[in-house]
């Protein structure tokens, strides 16, 4: 983790424990999965990169930790991937030991292809994650997109799964997630989205709106991408406009000041940076005035 991000941490640490209980105590914005009326809270937890550690109890540690930070604080949807090394099995431990499944919104996805390969992979989610259904499973990378979806619409028709989704996290699939939006019947997408990265934000997050489609942000920070570039600088001056704090809150609320997204979902390891994140999804949200000024700012440094 950069260290504009260790520092932001450590600031917010030495800030007056009142205000930051004040803080938490606000309420996190909610908003709806479009297709069923669901409310989710704003803020989620990726997995990828972060919970890919050997699961064992003082790895397992701080993640553990984490989430139930997260819970506690309000938080509830937590996003996965078969493909992500071990990060499967790790809340499979996580969610066991806690006994947080059923205040958790758990979402995974299929990456292979073939019916009964993919139904073979749907079952070893279930089973390194020791649970018996799930929230949300999306195609990761529109892999084996059509079969892949009428497999996940027989599980959701059994009711092992709640919502079907697709994902993608590179601009180059772009065009191919948004003519699958415009034939398929979806609840989720995925898709990259940051202040530094917003082609998503020129046709395919619109379309979601249009046709009713929630819409998982991955990749916010640009893989630290955005913590380099202001590393050494002081947050703009429209940042206390809408209460931010810190610059993970400033990347976060840019992306939630766009109303048609549903849930980001940043890495979060440690209890300390999901106080951090969490706190973008409370209070003001920029409006888009103040967004292009947010935009203007990263788009120079």
């Amino acid at each position: 983790m950069p260290v504009s991000r260790r520092a932001v941490v450590a600031a917010a640490a030495l800030a007056p424990l009142a205000a930051r209980f004040a803080a938490a105590a606000e309420p996190l914005i909610r908003r709806p999965i479009p297709s069923s009326g669901e409310m989710l809270p704003a803020i989620g937890i990726g997995t990828s990169r972060r919970y890919e550690v050997e699961p064992t109890a003082d790895k397992i540690a701080p993640l553990k930790e984490a989430v139930q930070t997260f819970v506690s604080q309000g938080g509830s949807v937590i996003d996965t991937a078969p493909s992500y090394g071990t990060a499967e099995d790790v809340l499979g431990v996580i969610l066991s030991e806690t006994g947080l499944r059923q205040k958790v919104f758990l979402a995974s996805k299929v990456d292979t292809t073939g019916r009964d390969q993919t139904r073979a992979e749907f079952e070893r989610s279930l089973k390194r994650m020791k649970v018996d259904s799930l929230d949300l499973v999306a195609v990761h990378n529109l892999i084996d997109v059509a079969e892949n979806l009428a497999v996940l619409r027989d599980l959701k028709a059994a009711k092992r799964i709640r919502y079907v989704g697709v994902t993608v996290w590179r601009d180059n699939q772009l065009d191919a997630l948004e003519a699958v939006m415009k034939r398929e019947t979806l609840d989720f997408i995925q898709v990259n989205y940051a202040i530094d990265n917003r082609a998503a934000a020129e046709r395919v997050i619109p379309l979601a709106a249009d046709r009713g489609v929630a819409v998982m942000t991955n990749v916010p920070f640009g893989r630290d991408r955005l913590f380099k570039a202001v590393q050494g600088k002081e947050l703009p001056a429209v940042a206390k406009d809408f209460g931010c704090t810190s610059w993970p809150q400033f990347f976060l609320k840019y992306v939630l000041g766009n109303p048609a997204v549903t849930c980001p979902i940043p890495g979060m390891a440690k209890s300390a940076y999901v106080e951090d994140n969490l706190a973008a999804a409370r209070g003001t949200l920029p409006d888009a005035a103040q967004r292009k000024q947010m935009e203007t700012f990263i788009d120079a440094v």
